[in-house]
């Protein structure tokens, strides 16, 4: 018999030997052999016959296994997607107990867990069903941690609906998108208006900052009929689900214009276009109905009185029908769209309570991915939950110590906390027990700050020293990085986890001018006792004050009047857009009510 060695795959099945074999998918296997030498012996024939059968029998199995493989992918993704998350905090938890919490949110194989519960999960209505709970888990289990007596208006819900349907008309992948960014390729100028027109957010800052920049472009967008676009580059869909349903909030990757050298400086620039009379004089104004491809709106702390004239009403008739306008920003421009006649009615019926702009939009728009939920919701249980009260403290440090050392420590940072939380009665003194005064109960105090030692220092003094009415007090910090990394995925990811945990307090205390603090009151609805700023290493006198509403400040905001065409104290033309607390120059939005 004649052996041969070789094998190999032809276009009609496999060659092994010399014979060529095929094989039928249906009903079962078929061969069809073709022997080459009609002398061959009858025990080499048997032979081949039982070669062939075993190979027939591989040839079998591997068929099932191909014939079942989808099914086995789709379970290796389940199983996957159902595998525990990523522990954020370099902490270790407390050694499991009997959890009596009604649901297990770290579980990630229930597959609805809060539908078994009875709690606002829609928020008032700002959030729809439909979308995947398992791949979002805090979307709909963040009202479950958090209860807001803030109700919505039915028209601000009615104006989301819109702006939903909005984002999936003219997203990214639909005709009109295309259609609009070929537009920007081409550079050409438009003479007619569109359905579709966008506000392109260029992400950029500290997390803090990029949650109030986002805010404030979504209302923009809401108040212009503009679809909302955001940087894809700044780990935005790492940290936050995709808020609009049927489409995605990031800016596609092949998006024509190299938007990351827009500067102060660029010739695209809205308030280089005004200053070098490339509107007022020679161009677009001059020419009925035709507008730019888009413009650039530079409006980060460093912007120039051209820019600033954004917030004018004339500008705004002339940006209205640009079809791009791509804005950079660091900052909560809101209070100043308040001051924009042609927007005050909108703002009024969106907000009647004026100062729950931010609580309303954030709560809609940012939902932690999966990971950090995960860290949020076991910390608050492991740490927070048993608490008769949870008091939260967000140290922010602006002095420096030497050359490198930013965070301290500074002993006169930790006597401002401890008086500030101590005199307004949110922490017990520290003295000898009353016994008849002992109220056998514990307060939970969260600290979040870059530095250990502030933290480590009162819980050195709470575990040290009785308190003067019996409580006992628990310190808990989640995480020190030591400094800020802003442009690091897991240090936002862990500061996004430690804001939550804050909104989940009972009364909190934050350091001004500290957007940190700013969306943690703010995703909260707690009116904060915000921490002044000390100068030169002295405990400044007020300690602290409380803040007259839970907006966050406009640190860098206009003092020009457009009508007057002079400058002027914007803090007194309204009387719900105030001077901040924390920063006397800014301004932020308070309720009519509350004056």
């Amino acid at each position: 018999m004649e052996k041969t060695s070789s094998s190999r795959w032809s276009s009609g099945g496999l060659e092994v030997g010399g014979h060529e074999e095929k094989l039928s998918l249906r009903g079962g296997l078929e061969t069809e052999a073709r022997a080459p030498h009609a002398h061959a012996h009858a025990a080499g024939q048997h032979e081949a016959g039982r070669a062939r059968y075993r190979r027939n029998c591989a040839r079998a199995a591997l068929v099932l296994c191909l014939l079942t493989l989808p099914a086995g992918v789709l379970l290796l993704q389940r199983w996957r997607a159902s595998s525990s998350p990523e522990w954020l905090f370099d902490v270790e938890l407390p050694k499991e107990e009997d959890d009596d919490q009604d649901i297990k949110d770290d579980v990630f194989d229930d597959i609805s867990p809060s539908a078994q519960n009875e709690y606002d999960r829609l928020l008032g209505g700002l959030l729809i069903e439909g979308f995947d709970e398992r791949s979002c888990r805090s979307r709909y289990q963040f009202a479950r941690y958090h209860k807001s007596e803030r109700i919505p208006s039915p028209y601000l819900i009615e104006r989301l609906r819109r702006q939903e349907a909005l984002q999936k008309k003219c997203g990214p992948g639909t005709k009109a998108y295309s259609t609009a960014a070929e537009q920007l390729r081409s550079g050409q100028s438009i003479n007619s208006t569109t359905d579709c027109k966008y506000v392109f957010l260029i992400i950029h800052a500290g997390l803090g900052n990029r949650m109030l920049e986002i805010t404030s472009a979504f209302l923009y967008a809401l108040l212009t009929d503009r679809v909302l676009l955001v940087d894809r580059y700044k780990e935005i869909g790492d940290i936050f689900c995709e808020p609009f349903p049927g489409t995605s909030w990031l800016i596609p990757s092949d998006f024509p214009l190299s938007y990351g050298e827009f500067t102060m400086s660029s010739p695209e620039s809205y308030g280089n276009m005004l200053q070098n009379n490339v509107i007022n004089g020679n161009m677009y104004r001059s020419l009925a109905g035709v507008k730019p491809p888009y413009v650039y709106l530079h409006l980060d702390g460093n912007y120039g009185f051209h820019d600033k004239l954004f917030y004018c009403e004339d500008d705004q008739q002339f940006l209205k029908d640009v079809p791009w306008l791509i804005i950079r920003t660091d900052m909560y421009f809101v209070p100043a769209l308040f001051l924009i006649p042609s927007y005050q009615e909108e703002l009024s019926k969106l907000f009647p309570e004026k100062d729950t702009v931010f609580h309303h939009l954030a709560r809609y728009l940012f939902h932690p991915t999966n990971n950090i939920w995960y860290s949020v919701t076991k910390y608050y249980r492991a740490y927070l939950a048993k608490a008769d009260k949870i008091v939260g403290i967000q140290i922010r440090i602006y002095e420096h110590k030497g050359i490198l050392q930013r965070n301290g420590p500074f002993p006169h940072i930790l006597e401002q906390i401890l008086s500030c939380s101590q005199n307004e009665k949110l922490l017990p003194e520290i003295g000898v027990t009353d016994e008849a005064a002992g109220k056998n109960r514990t307060i939970a105090v969260l600290a979040t700050s870059l530095s250990s030692w502030y933290g480590d220092e009162i819980r050195k003094k709470y575990s040290e020293h009785q308190t003067v009415d019996g409580t006992t007090v628990k310190v808990y910090q989640p995480s020190h990085e030591e400094y800020q990394k802003s442009r690091n995925r897991k240090h936002n990811m862990k500061a996004l986890a430690e804001i939550y945990l804050l909104s989940m307090t009972d009364v909190l205390i934050t350091s001004g001018f500290s957007t940190f603090g700013y969306a943690a009151q703010g995703l909260a609805s707690l009116t904060p006792w915000i921490m002044y700023r000390s100068k030169n290493h002295a405990v400044p006198d007020p300690v602290c004050g409380r803040a007259m509403s839970i907006e966050p400040c406009f640190h860098q905001a206009p003092f020009y009047d457009c009508k007057v065409k002079r400058d002027t104290d914007l803090g007194k033309v309204v009387p719900y857009v105030r001077h901040c607390e924390d920063v006397s120059w800014g301004l932020k939005i308070v309720n009519e009510t509350q004056l």
